[in-house]
């Protein structure tokens, strides 16, 4: 299977290695991928992970010739089974396997652990959807970020209408949308889809950088502040500062909160229990 796991310490390396489809991902590989998230969320161990891609190519997405037919034959399916069509509703398609293989490895589950992407070529649509669920990102200078399903007839179904106008200004947003045209990579830094840009053959180095920079703080305190991060956006402004202070009293009364004040105070790195 061209989906490679490599574990450093507490950093999980998630690859995806299909150049021969330019890292585009059929339902088998949409589960391997699926599976290697997986892990990484149920191993207490593994605090960070990275996801990259091989060659020129980060990721595409869905492969058009043999994930897109099955999800087009399983939606017209559902929409017809469940009277869809015929009343203009929004079926629950979620039971779906293609569907639930998609939204499994583009939406993250969620992951309250940190992810960062290594973007080392292009990123487009399904590709570019999975960036949309990282929280650090590393990306080429040759690199370009598409949204390109509308080029195609589709629809980026996996996050990305709800995510990219939270995370860059809506009309920067709507023209990436709407448009769908490449996005060099010095435009995508300048408008907040990436943290930074570096040669290509500095990608992984620059991610492992940010991941070690990351292993360097609390693991409690930072899934916590992820968590807390994302449950906030969904949330109305008081209920997001009731929740904020929940996660902060769980993080203050765990035993690295102890130990964070004390390795300060005794001039020496902490040592991280989790807990």
């Amino acid at each position: 299977m061209a989906i490679h796991t490599e574990r450093d310490g507490r950093v999980l390396t998630i690859t995806i290695d299909r150049p021969e489809a330019r890292n585009s991902l059929d339902l088998p590989h949409f589960g391997a991928l699926a599976q290697a998230w997986e892990r990484f969320r149920d191993d207490d161990d593994l605090w960070v992970a990275i996801v990259t891609g091989v060659d020129d190519v980060f990721c595409v997405g869905a492969d058009l010739k043999k994930f897109i037919p099955v999800a087009v034959a399983a939606a017209e399916a559902v929409l017809d089974e469940r009277g869809a069509r015929s009343t203009g509703t929004l079926p629950d398609v979620s039971d779906i396997p293609a569907t639930a293989a998609l939204t499994a490895v583009l939406r993250n589950f969620p992951l309250y652990k940190p992810v960062i992407a290594a973007v080392n070529g292009i990123c487009a649509a399904g590709g570019m959807e999975m960036l949309l669920g990282t929280d650090l990102r590393v990306a080429a200078e040759d690199a370009a970020f598409q949204i390109s399903e509308p080029r195609r007839g589709l629809f980026p179904g996996g996050g990305t209408t709800v995510r990219l106008p939270r995370q860059i200004p809506y009309a920067k947003a709507m023209e990436v949308l709407l448009l769908a045209d490449p996005l060099p990579a010095a435009e995508a830094l300048r408008v907040g889809i990436v943290n930074k840009v570096v040669p290509r053959d500095r990608v992984l180095d620059e991610a492992r950088g940010f991941a070690e920079r990351i292993l360097l703080n609390g693991p409690v305190a930072v899934r916590a502040t992820k968590q807390s991060v994302l449950d906030g956006l969904a949330l109305p402004l008081e209920q997001a500062y009731e929740q904020e202070l929940m996660h902060a009293a769980m993080v203050f009364s765990t035993e690295d909160a102890k130990e964070g004040p004390k390795a300060f105070a005794e001039k020496r790195e902490p040592v991280w229990k989790g807990c």
